[in-house]
């Protein structure tokens, strides 16, 4: 019983970061298709080609795509040396 438990919790997790991963394409797709129209139609389908195209011109782009690309923020902690 236990083992069908924990099967059926660990499909579950899978599909529900699937179905997130999905609604953030989707919305990374509202957000730039015209913007790549646009910019970067020549590179359509290459998806690698398409970012690169779309970082080069990212001052033209929507707001709302621009934020598509915002990195989050980095770590400024300072690394901490090891002991000698």
């Amino acid at each position: 019983m236990s083992r069908i438990v924990l099967t059926a919790f660990s499909v579950l997790g899978i599909l529900l970061n699937s179905t997130t991963f999905a609604a953030t394409r989707d919305e990374q797709t509202a957000a730039c298709k015209g913007d790549a129209l646009r910019y970067c139609a020549a590179e359509i389908p290459n998806e690698q080609k398409i970012t690169v195209c779309m970082k080069a011109h990212l001052q033209q782009l929507s707001p709302e795509c621009k934020a598509m690309f915002k990195q989050p923020a980095t770590s400024k902690h300072k690394k901490v040396p090891k002991p000698a």
